[in-house]
């Protein structure tokens, strides 16, 4: 088995993919209509809408295989993402790259693979739509067109799911995503009996800095802060512009320690923010912390709530603008 070489554009495609936040989320009909349908149409036992990570590929729709993910190194994808066009193997007992790859010689005992990468906008390939044989087979000049078609269908798919869950402006989750991501890690905490915390983060004086400079420096300011967040949080927390100056940040695998800890570096890092910066452009900020455990069986609203009542109560207990520190 040769596993396939990391191209260049590795660190690039990874992050696209990760901002597209779609890894370790439920099925959803969308993609898994597009797989039944190759299924059916080229009369295989398995379609797959595979998404290559940093060592894994990652199955958002899965027909035919008991699985989620595999391991990358193992992957057909994996090859299928270093060409543009689609990776067609015939029989895969023939091709030193697979002979021996589990996948072939134990079950499901594939002999043919075809995947047509999946790219992004920026024409980064992200993974593909694929599917396998138990039997040696070849594509026609139709066959590849047809899957081509479903490759672009399950695209257009990714993109306008992220379109759908992202807030424009900030390239954050916007509510809908906070809320189909934030269910979904609650429920992952929930199985491995992990803590969580969710951050409420609302900028103070906002609507000055709208007032008084106008929407193109309020629409920089909220960009200013996604980024700290950015810069703060880590990949797997879920940050999330709720709309206007409100701001959430939903921890996984998190107690108050780490959730202090990482509010202290945001200090850290909006202060280094606003070094030079005249007073009233600076960015303020009132935080609400609310705490989830296993055990306790609240949703992601119920948390949004906890955290707004939070912050408000320390929005009240803080001194006007210009008589303190903003956070």
């Amino acid at each position: 088995m040769i596993a396939a070489p990391i191209p260049p554009d590795d660190t690039a495609r990874v992050c696209a993919l990760h901002a597209l936040r779609v890894l370790d989320t439920p099925p959803e009909e969308r993609f898994d209509r597009v797989t039944r349908l190759a299924r059916r149409m080229f009369q295989v036992p398995i379609a797959l809408v595979s998404l290559v990570d940093t060592d894994r590929q990652w199955f958002k729709s899965c027909q035919g295989l008991d699985t989620a993910e595999t391991a990358r190194e193992t992957s057909f994808c994996g090859h299928a993402i270093l060409q543009d066009g689609i990776l067609e193997v015939p029989d895969l007992t023939l091709d030193e790259r697979f002979h021996d790859n589990p996948f072939v010689v134990d079950d499901p005992r594939v002999r043919f693979y075809a995947g047509a990468p999946l790219t992004d906008r920026q024409g980064l390939r992200l993974g593909t739509l694929c599917i396998l044989d138990r039997e040696p087979r070849h594509l026609t000049g139709e066959d590849r067109a047809l899957l081509r078609d479903l490759a672009d269908m399950v695209r257009e798919e990714l993109i306008a799911a992220h379109a759908a869950t992202t807030d424009h402006l900030t390239q954050l989750s916007n509510r809908r995503g906070l809320e189909l991501l934030g269910g979904h890690v609650l429920k992952v905490c929930e199985r491995l009996a992990m803590p969580a915390r969710l951050l409420f983060l609302d900028l103070d004086g906002f609507k000055q800095i709208n007032d008084r400079f106008g929407h193109a420096e309020g629409d920089a300011a909220l960009q200013r802060f996604a980024e700290a967040l950015r810069r703060v949080f880590r990949a797997a927390d879920v940050g999330a512009r709720l709309g206007g100056d409100e701001f959430v940040v939903l921890m996984s695998h998190a107690d108050d320690a780490a959730a202090e800890a990482a509010l202290a570096r945001l200090r850290a890092v909006i202060d280094d923010c606003n070094a030079g910066r005249p007073p009233a452009m600076a960015l303020r900020y009132s935080a609400g912390l609310a705490r989830w455990s296993p055990r306790q069986g609240t949703d992601i609203h119920d948390l949004l709530q906890d955290a707004d009542r939070a912050m408000y109560r320390h929005k009240q207990q803080r001194p006007a603008p210009g008589g303190g520190r903003a956070h």
